[in-house]
């Protein structure tokens, strides 16, 4: 009697592997933070030995800036694509469409917001700081708007993030003013 075949395993390429250690650590740190993720936690998410997370990025400062960097290029990638040339500042509301439908995503609003809370330390802080720099040159880029525009774009968009984060939409029934605020802020028809 012959032996069944076996099934051909493909071998994943390094830059194959790379994504999905860093597509486990988006939701790794996402759940847990800077603070209360470890390098152990993202590998076990990635199917991956510990070892082979730190071989690949090195630390878990470094492994961080990697998925916070790819968490801002995704919001870098759909404000570009939501903005039409020419259009000026009504680009502001398609931009503040794109990031209410980018955030859906928890993963991505709270790896974010996970980010911009470490301004206060030596590594890490800097790079917040400059992506946060990054999303305003963008915005008034896009737009062509005053920074002072800017600064209120992302006032709104800084309480889009808490409104998100509460899941007030989800219960905006308990309370009239929830529901005002949920309407005002999360139908960025005002920007």
């Amino acid at each position: 009697m012959a032996a069944a075949p076996t099934a051909k395993r493909t071998r994943m390429s390094a830059e194959d592997r790379r994504e999905q250690v860093l597509d486990a650590a988006v939701a790794a740190f996402a759940e847990g933070g800077y603070t209360g993720t470890t390098t152990d936690q993202v590998a076990r998410l990635a199917g991956v030995s510990q070892p082979y997370v730190v071989r690949m990025f090195g630390t878990k400062q470094a492994l961080f800036l990697a998925a916070h960097q790819r968490v801002m290029e995704r919001l870098s990638t759909e404000f570009a694509a939501a903005a039409e040339p020419g259009a000026g500042e009504e680009n502001l509301h398609l931009i503040a469409a794109a990031y209410v439908r980018l955030i859906a995503d928890r993963d991505v609003l709270r790896v974010m917001q996970h980010g911009f809370t470490l301004g206060a330390d030596p590594v890490l802080g800097p790079a917040m700081r400059a992506s946060l720099i990054a999303v305003v040159r963008q915005i008034r880029q896009l737009s062509g708007t005053s920074i002072e525009r800017a600064r209120d774009f992302l006032a709104q968009g800084m309480l889009i993030n808490t409104l998100v984060a509460l899941q007030l939409a989800e219960h905006e029934g308990d309370d009239p003013e929830a529901a005002a605020l949920v309407a005002c802020v999360l139908e960025p028809k005002g920007f």
